[in-house]
């Protein structure tokens, strides 16, 4: 298939093209690009893509293309919560209006990267895909109105497939640490502590970023009728942890750390598990490599060999809301979210080719 993935060079995106292409789909991008310059090891591949707005997409982006996977977001609670008029601008309004776009161009693919937030406060249930949505956030808010608007658009001729994730963890060329599990390994790491933030009381499903992208791929290549305007809880089941469990398994591997609960610290309301096997029994195609255990190794490695000091992680690099407020100081960036410095003019038919480590 020829792929567009919005959001191609974030946490995920840079994952989540390597996986595709090794699958042999043709993949283009397009993004903001807010985050090229946050790498960690290693620069992600280049591939042919366009530098733009998701609000700014028209159908001549989306000419061609057999599959639209739409990653691009304001992605996680505190970066929503900054602005929440903003959120459902970008979040819903956007998301909502690529999949009008992609269906008037011919795409017949769409896939959405929702989340397991919709969930919000659940306590201890294991929730399925027919749970009530309880979400307590603008960003979890957000993923319930595209799920409820785009579904309405499902027809004969565009399938919307819905990937409600678990929260990811995992090495990426664009690493965040704003994710609980990169967050602990990363501070432990760098500090001897592992930091614990809230009471350690609530429940987190987790998905590596690998198989976050294996899962799209499985939904991608599925037959029509087992995807088509289905929702799927993207995880394993097994991978359901209490934070506290996540900060003992995080102490196991990383030497001489010890845990500490942050005095600040409180009980957080979201707190919810995930039922993923419906995933697991309607795509046989994915296959999860990864558990908590082992990607907290894999974390631990890679600090070892590229480094995570204390400056590391106190900058804003690898945390989303920091580094969009530096981008703010910096007056690139306004704050609607928008580049305030020039942008070439670029044909909306064509994709350009946009070298990911180059200066915005």
């Amino acid at each position: 298939m020829r792929v567009l993935v919005t959001g191609h060079s974030g946490y995920i995106g840079s994952v989540m093209v390597e996986t595709l292409r090794r699958a042999g789909h043709e993949v283009a991008g397009l993004d903001t690009f807010f985050f090229r310059d946050c790498t960690f090891g290693s620069t992600p591949r280049e591939i042919p893509s366009v530098r733009a707005d998701i609000r700014d997409v028209d159908a001549r982006h989306l000419a061609g293309f057999d599959a639209v996977i739409h990653l691009a977001a304001l992605c996680n609670d505190p970066l929503g919560s900054m602005n929440p008029g903003l959120t459902y601008e970008i979040n819903h309004r956007a998301s909502v209006r690529l999949a009008e776009l992609a269906k008037a161009a011919g795409v017949t693919r769409y896939l959405f990267a929702s989340s397991c937030s919709l969930y919000g406060v659940a306590g201890d249930d294991m929730l399925q895909e027919d749970a009530d949505f309880s979400p307590i956030t603008p960003y979890g808010e957000s993923k319930v109105l595209v799920e409820r608007d785009v579904a309405r658009l499902a027809d004969d001729d565009f399938t919307p497939t819905f990937m409600r994730n678990a929260t990811a963890f995992g090495v990426s060329p664009r690493l965040r640490l704003d994710v609980v599990i990169n967050n602990l390994v990363a501070v432990a790491h760098a500090t001897g502590e592992v930091l614990i933030q809230s009471d350690g009381t609530p429940w987190r499903p987790l998905v590596h970023a690998e198989d976050f992208s294996r899962a799209f791929l499985a939904a991608l290549e599925a037959p029509r009728e087992l995807v088509h305007n289905e929702a799927f809880n993207v995880g394993r089941t097994s991978e359901n942890y209490r934070v506290s469990e996540l900060a003992e398994m995080v102490g196991e591997v990383v030497p001489g750390s010890r845990i500490r609960y942050a005095e600040e610290g409180s009980p957080d309301p979201r707190s919810y598990r995930v039922d993923c096997s419906k995933l697991e029994s309607t795509l046989p195609g994915y296959d999860p490599q990864w558990t908590v255990r082992k990607g907290i190794e894999q974390l631990y490695a890679a600090f070892r060999e590229f480094g995570m000091s204390e400056e590391d992680f106190n900058g804003p690099d690898y945390f989303r809301i920091r580094h969009i407020k530096r981008l703010q100081e910096q007056r690139r960036i306004d704050g609607a979210m928008r580049w305030q410095d020039a942008v070439d003019e670029m044909d909306a038919g064509e994709l350009a080719m946009v070298p990911t480590a180059a200066n915005s």
